[in-house]
Protein backbone atom coordinates (compact mmCIF):
# COMPACT_ATOMS: atom_id res chain seq x y z
CA UNK A 1 0.00 0.00 0.00
CA UNK A 2 1.40 3.33 -1.09
CA UNK A 3 2.35 5.84 1.49
CA UNK A 4 0.26 8.70 2.28
CA UNK A 5 2.09 12.19 1.67
CA UNK A 6 2.80 14.56 4.17
CA UNK A 7 2.94 18.23 3.73
CA UNK A 8 3.03 20.60 6.06
CA UNK A 9 1.85 24.05 4.75
CA UNK A 10 3.48 27.28 6.64
CA UNK A 11 1.10 30.99 5.72
CA UNK A 12 0.76 34.03 7.59
CA UNK A 13 -2.51 34.65 9.35
CA UNK A 14 -4.54 33.84 12.48
CA UNK A 15 -6.32 30.58 10.56
CA UNK A 16 -9.35 32.38 10.63
CA UNK A 17 -11.36 35.79 8.20
CA UNK A 18 -10.39 36.02 4.74
CA UNK A 19 -6.86 35.92 4.63
CA UNK A 20 -4.85 33.24 2.62
CA UNK A 21 -8.32 31.48 1.11
CA UNK A 22 -6.80 30.20 -1.79
CA UNK A 23 -4.32 28.38 0.09
CA UNK A 24 -6.59 26.97 1.86
CA UNK A 25 -8.41 25.93 -0.44
CA UNK A 26 -5.23 24.33 -2.15
CA UNK A 27 -4.75 22.17 0.51
CA UNK A 28 -8.58 21.26 0.29
CA UNK A 29 -7.78 19.99 -2.93
CA UNK A 30 -4.69 18.28 -2.15
CA UNK A 31 -6.41 16.59 0.37
CA UNK A 32 -9.09 15.22 -2.13
CA UNK A 33 -5.75 13.73 -4.57
CA UNK A 34 -4.81 12.09 -0.97
CA UNK A 35 -1.99 14.20 0.24
CA UNK A 36 -2.23 14.85 3.82
CA UNK A 37 -1.88 18.25 4.53
CA UNK A 38 -1.49 19.75 8.04
CA UNK A 39 -1.79 23.82 8.15
CA UNK A 40 0.68 25.84 10.85
CA UNK A 41 -0.57 30.02 10.53
CA UNK A 42 1.70 32.38 11.03
CA UNK A 43 0.06 34.58 14.03
CA UNK A 44 3.47 37.03 14.38
CA UNK A 45 5.89 38.24 12.26
CA UNK A 46 7.53 41.23 13.77
CA UNK A 47 7.57 40.69 17.66
CA UNK A 48 10.81 38.63 18.80
CA UNK A 49 8.73 37.24 21.61
CA UNK A 50 5.70 36.10 20.42
CA UNK A 51 7.55 34.53 17.21
CA UNK A 52 9.90 32.57 19.41
CA UNK A 53 6.86 31.35 20.93
CA UNK A 54 5.37 30.70 17.10
CA UNK A 55 8.99 29.05 16.49
CA UNK A 56 8.28 26.52 19.47
CA UNK A 57 4.80 25.34 18.55
CA UNK A 58 6.22 24.97 14.88
CA UNK A 59 8.53 22.35 16.30
CA UNK A 60 6.10 21.21 18.52
CA UNK A 61 3.71 20.45 15.47
CA UNK A 62 7.00 18.98 12.73
CA UNK A 63 7.57 16.64 15.74
CA UNK A 64 3.95 15.16 16.16
CA UNK A 65 2.90 15.45 11.86
CA UNK A 66 6.45 14.60 10.82
CA UNK A 67 5.66 16.25 7.42
CA UNK A 68 7.99 14.46 4.46
CA UNK A 69 7.63 18.13 3.07
CA UNK A 70 7.72 21.77 4.55
CA UNK A 71 5.87 24.52 2.05
CA UNK A 72 6.05 27.65 3.03
CA UNK A 73 2.83 29.78 0.93
CA UNK A 74 4.93 33.51 0.94
CA UNK A 75 8.11 35.07 1.47
CA UNK A 76 9.73 37.20 3.40
CA UNK A 77 9.67 36.25 7.35
CA UNK A 78 7.19 33.66 6.60
CA UNK A 79 9.65 31.81 4.42
CA UNK A 80 12.55 32.54 6.60
CA UNK A 81 10.81 31.34 9.58
CA UNK A 82 9.64 27.82 7.77
CA UNK A 83 14.16 28.07 6.43
CA UNK A 84 14.98 28.32 9.95
CA UNK A 85 12.52 25.23 11.73
CA UNK A 86 12.75 22.52 8.72
CA UNK A 87 16.11 20.52 9.81
CA UNK A 88 16.31 18.27 7.44
CA UNK A 89 13.14 18.20 5.93
CA UNK A 90 12.89 19.41 2.02
CA UNK A 91 11.18 22.99 1.71
CA UNK A 92 9.00 24.58 -0.60
CA UNK A 93 8.77 28.25 -1.05
CA UNK A 94 5.96 29.52 -2.86
CA UNK A 95 6.47 33.46 -3.87
CA UNK A 96 3.21 35.46 -4.44
CA UNK A 97 4.01 38.81 -5.22
CA UNK A 98 4.58 41.26 -2.60
CA UNK A 99 7.37 39.54 -1.00
CA UNK A 100 9.55 40.20 -4.31
CA UNK A 101 7.97 42.94 -6.07
CA UNK A 102 9.09 45.95 -5.22
CA UNK A 103 5.80 48.19 -4.28
CA UNK A 104 5.80 51.91 -4.34
CA UNK A 105 3.58 52.15 -2.09
CA UNK A 106 5.74 50.39 0.76
CA UNK A 107 8.70 52.19 1.24
CA UNK A 108 11.32 52.08 3.87
CA UNK A 109 13.03 50.06 6.01
CA UNK A 110 10.61 47.30 7.06
CA UNK A 111 9.57 47.00 3.18
CA UNK A 112 13.37 46.75 1.85
CA UNK A 113 14.25 43.93 4.92
CA UNK A 114 10.95 41.93 4.08
CA UNK A 115 12.27 41.47 0.23
CA UNK A 116 15.80 40.84 1.68
CA UNK A 117 14.19 37.85 3.99
CA UNK A 118 12.39 36.59 0.78
CA UNK A 119 15.90 36.38 -0.97
CA UNK A 120 17.98 34.92 2.01
CA UNK A 121 14.90 32.21 2.34
CA UNK A 122 15.68 31.12 -1.17
CA UNK A 123 18.86 30.25 -0.41
CA UNK A 124 17.67 26.85 1.73
CA UNK A 125 14.79 26.25 -0.55
CA UNK A 126 14.48 23.05 -2.04
CA UNK A 127 12.24 23.97 -4.57
CA UNK A 128 10.73 27.47 -5.53
CA UNK A 129 7.22 28.24 -6.64
CA UNK A 130 6.73 31.80 -8.20
CA UNK A 131 3.32 32.37 -9.49
CA UNK A 132 4.27 34.43 -12.95
CA UNK A 133 7.56 34.51 -15.01
CA UNK A 134 7.74 38.27 -13.89
CA UNK A 135 8.25 37.38 -10.35
CA UNK A 136 10.84 34.56 -11.03
CA UNK A 137 12.83 37.10 -12.89
CA UNK A 138 13.36 38.74 -9.29
CA UNK A 139 14.89 36.37 -7.27
CA UNK A 140 19.08 36.80 -7.34
CA UNK A 141 20.04 33.45 -6.92
CA UNK A 142 18.41 29.59 -7.90
CA UNK A 143 16.45 30.08 -10.27
CA UNK A 144 17.03 27.02 -11.52
CA UNK A 145 15.06 25.21 -8.79
CA UNK A 146 11.82 27.86 -9.95
CA UNK A 147 8.18 26.07 -11.01
CA UNK A 148 5.96 28.43 -12.59
CA UNK A 149 3.00 27.93 -10.73
CA UNK A 150 -0.28 30.17 -10.99
CA UNK A 151 -2.78 30.21 -8.10
CA UNK A 152 -5.57 27.25 -8.28
CA UNK A 153 -9.21 28.34 -8.91
CA UNK A 154 -11.80 25.93 -8.77
CA UNK A 155 -13.79 26.09 -11.79
CA UNK A 156 -16.81 24.49 -10.15
CA UNK A 157 -16.93 27.29 -7.36
CA UNK A 158 -16.36 29.80 -10.11
CA UNK A 159 -18.83 29.02 -13.01
CA UNK A 160 -21.25 30.86 -14.90
CA UNK A 161 -24.53 32.05 -13.59
CA UNK A 162 -27.16 34.21 -14.78
CA UNK A 163 -26.40 37.78 -14.01
CA UNK A 164 -29.95 38.61 -13.48
CA UNK A 165 -30.58 35.98 -10.79
CA UNK A 166 -27.71 37.19 -8.61
CA UNK A 167 -28.44 40.94 -9.07
CA UNK A 168 -31.56 41.22 -7.03
CA UNK A 169 -29.74 39.43 -4.32
CA UNK A 170 -27.14 41.90 -3.99
CA UNK A 171 -28.97 44.52 -4.27
CA UNK A 172 -27.45 45.78 -7.47
CA UNK A 173 -30.07 47.47 -10.04
CA UNK A 174 -30.36 45.59 -13.16
CA UNK A 175 -29.98 48.85 -15.60
CA UNK A 176 -26.22 50.20 -14.24
CA UNK A 177 -23.15 48.90 -15.33
CA UNK A 178 -21.26 47.43 -12.29
CA UNK A 179 -16.96 47.32 -12.52
CA UNK A 180 -15.82 44.83 -9.65
CA UNK A 181 -12.76 45.92 -8.19
CA UNK A 182 -10.42 44.32 -5.77
CA UNK A 183 -9.03 46.44 -3.36
CA UNK A 184 -8.15 44.09 -0.59
CA UNK A 185 -6.04 45.33 2.11
CA UNK A 186 -3.59 47.24 0.63
CA UNK A 187 -5.63 50.17 -1.81
CA UNK A 188 -2.80 51.85 -2.17
CA UNK A 189 -0.56 49.02 -4.07
CA UNK A 190 -4.03 48.58 -5.80
CA UNK A 191 -4.12 52.11 -7.09
CA UNK A 192 -7.68 52.59 -5.63
CA UNK A 193 -7.58 56.35 -6.41
CA UNK A 194 -6.74 55.36 -10.29
CA UNK A 195 -9.79 52.87 -11.02
CA UNK A 196 -11.83 55.47 -9.23
CA UNK A 197 -10.67 58.13 -12.18
CA UNK A 198 -10.81 55.69 -14.20
CA UNK A 199 -14.82 55.13 -13.95
CA UNK A 200 -15.37 58.62 -13.71
CA UNK A 201 -13.80 59.01 -17.05
CA UNK A 202 -15.77 55.99 -18.59
CA UNK A 203 -18.96 58.20 -17.01
CA UNK A 204 -18.40 59.86 -20.47
CA UNK A 205 -19.69 57.53 -22.45
CA UNK A 206 -21.53 55.41 -19.71
CA UNK A 207 -22.96 57.19 -17.28
CA UNK A 208 -24.62 54.33 -15.52
CA UNK A 209 -21.16 53.14 -13.91
CA UNK A 210 -20.64 51.96 -10.49
CA UNK A 211 -17.30 51.40 -9.39
CA UNK A 212 -17.99 47.87 -7.03
CA UNK A 213 -14.74 47.56 -4.26
CA UNK A 214 -13.88 44.62 -2.53
CA UNK A 215 -12.24 45.47 0.30
CA UNK A 216 -10.90 42.65 1.85
CA UNK A 217 -13.63 41.88 3.97
CA UNK A 218 -16.05 40.22 1.62
CA UNK A 219 -16.98 36.95 2.58
CA UNK A 220 -15.88 34.23 0.03
CA UNK A 221 -18.44 32.46 -0.83
CA UNK A 222 -20.12 35.74 -2.23
CA UNK A 223 -17.28 36.69 -4.46
CA UNK A 224 -18.47 34.07 -7.36
CA UNK A 225 -22.11 35.45 -7.51
CA UNK A 226 -20.78 39.10 -7.15
CA UNK A 227 -18.31 38.40 -10.46
CA UNK A 228 -21.43 36.70 -12.31
CA UNK A 229 -23.51 39.79 -11.28
CA UNK A 230 -21.18 42.34 -12.42
CA UNK A 231 -19.97 43.53 -15.75
CA UNK A 232 -16.40 44.01 -15.38
CA UNK A 233 -13.32 43.32 -13.78
CA UNK A 234 -10.84 46.34 -13.27
CA UNK A 235 -7.06 46.01 -12.27
CA UNK A 236 -4.84 48.61 -11.72
CA UNK A 237 -2.36 47.82 -9.61
CA UNK A 238 1.44 49.00 -9.46
CA UNK A 239 2.78 45.20 -8.49
CA UNK A 240 1.31 41.94 -8.91
CA UNK A 241 2.58 38.27 -9.21
CA UNK A 242 -0.57 36.29 -10.90
CA UNK A 243 -3.48 38.06 -9.88
CA UNK A 244 -6.03 35.19 -8.18
CA UNK A 245 -8.97 37.16 -9.05
CA UNK A 246 -7.83 37.56 -12.74
CA UNK A 247 -8.46 33.92 -12.89
CA UNK A 248 -11.44 33.47 -10.84
CA UNK A 249 -13.17 36.15 -13.21
CA UNK A 250 -11.74 34.47 -16.55
CA UNK A 251 -13.42 31.24 -15.28
CA UNK A 252 -16.93 33.34 -14.85
CA UNK A 253 -16.80 34.65 -17.60
CA UNK A 254 -16.29 38.47 -16.86
CA UNK A 255 -14.83 40.60 -18.65
CA UNK A 256 -10.99 41.83 -17.40
CA UNK A 257 -9.95 45.69 -17.73
CA UNK A 258 -6.53 45.45 -16.50
CA UNK A 259 -3.01 47.56 -16.80
CA UNK A 260 0.50 45.25 -17.78
CA UNK A 261 0.97 43.64 -14.62
CA UNK A 262 1.84 40.55 -13.20
CA UNK A 263 1.05 37.54 -15.52
CA UNK A 264 -2.05 39.20 -17.11
CA UNK A 265 -1.38 39.97 -20.35
CA UNK A 266 -0.67 36.46 -20.46
CA UNK A 267 -3.75 35.24 -18.98
CA UNK A 268 -5.98 37.61 -21.54
CA UNK A 269 -4.51 36.19 -24.52
CA UNK A 270 -7.21 34.82 -26.75
CA UNK A 271 -9.88 36.06 -24.34
CA UNK A 272 -12.86 38.54 -25.78
CA UNK A 273 -14.48 41.61 -24.94
CA UNK A 274 -11.13 42.04 -22.28
CA UNK A 275 -8.24 44.06 -22.58
CA UNK A 276 -4.77 45.24 -21.32
CA UNK A 277 -4.39 49.22 -21.45
CA UNK A 278 -1.64 51.47 -20.51
CA UNK A 279 -1.46 53.10 -17.22
CA UNK A 280 -3.57 56.05 -17.54
CA UNK A 281 -7.00 57.45 -16.28
CA UNK A 282 -8.29 58.31 -19.62
CA UNK A 283 -6.91 54.89 -21.81
CA UNK A 284 -8.83 52.68 -18.97
CA UNK A 285 -11.67 54.87 -19.13
CA UNK A 286 -11.84 54.63 -22.73
CA UNK A 287 -11.33 50.47 -22.73
CA UNK A 288 -14.29 50.50 -19.79
CA UNK A 289 -16.30 52.04 -22.18
CA UNK A 290 -15.58 49.80 -25.09
CA UNK A 291 -16.12 46.69 -22.58
CA UNK A 292 -19.53 47.84 -21.32
CA UNK A 293 -21.25 49.14 -23.69
CA UNK A 294 -23.20 47.01 -24.56
CA UNK A 295 -22.49 44.58 -21.98
CA UNK A 296 -21.72 41.03 -22.78
CA UNK A 297 -19.45 38.25 -21.46
CA UNK A 298 -15.91 36.94 -22.06
CA UNK A 299 -14.59 33.50 -23.59
CA UNK A 300 -12.45 33.58 -20.18
CA UNK A 301 -13.89 29.87 -19.15
CA UNK A 302 -12.05 28.39 -22.07
CA UNK A 303 -8.67 28.87 -20.21
CA UNK A 304 -10.13 27.39 -17.06
CA UNK A 305 -7.48 24.26 -17.46
CA UNK A 306 -4.89 26.55 -17.56
CA UNK A 307 -5.25 27.34 -13.45
CA UNK A 308 -7.61 24.74 -12.60
CA UNK A 309 -7.51 23.86 -8.67
CA UNK A 310 -7.02 19.99 -9.54
CA UNK A 311 -4.45 20.58 -12.59
CA UNK A 312 -2.86 23.14 -10.04
CA UNK A 313 -2.79 20.88 -6.87
CA UNK A 314 -1.86 17.44 -9.60
CA UNK A 315 1.81 19.58 -10.48
CA UNK A 316 2.11 20.13 -6.92
CA UNK A 317 1.80 17.00 -5.95
CA UNK A 318 4.67 15.58 -8.76
CA UNK A 319 6.57 18.05 -7.66
CA UNK A 320 6.25 16.43 -3.93
CA UNK A 321 7.19 13.60 -5.33
CA UNK A 322 10.13 14.83 -7.25
CA UNK A 323 11.54 16.76 -4.34
CA UNK A 324 11.26 13.47 -2.11
CA UNK A 325 12.97 11.06 -4.87
CA UNK A 326 16.14 13.38 -4.93
CA UNK A 327 16.49 13.21 -1.03
CA UNK A 328 15.83 9.48 -1.36
CA UNK A 329 12.39 9.33 0.58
Amino acid sequence: MREVTRVLFVIPGVGTGHSMVFVRRQAETLAGLGFDVEMFDLRSRTAPRALFEEFRRFRRLVRAFRPQVIHAHYGTVTALFAALGVGRIPLVITYRGSDLNRLPSAGGLRAAAGLLLSQIAALRATRIVCVSRKLKARLWWRRARVTIQPTGVDPEVFRPEPPKLLRGGLGWREEERVVLFNAGFDPVNKRLDLAQKAVQEARQWTPSIRLEVLDGRVEPARVPAMMNAANCLLVTSDAEGSPTIVQEALATNLPVVSVDVGDVAERLQGVTCSCVAERDQQALGRALAAVLDPPRRSNGRRKKEEFSSVRIARELGQLYREVLQERGG
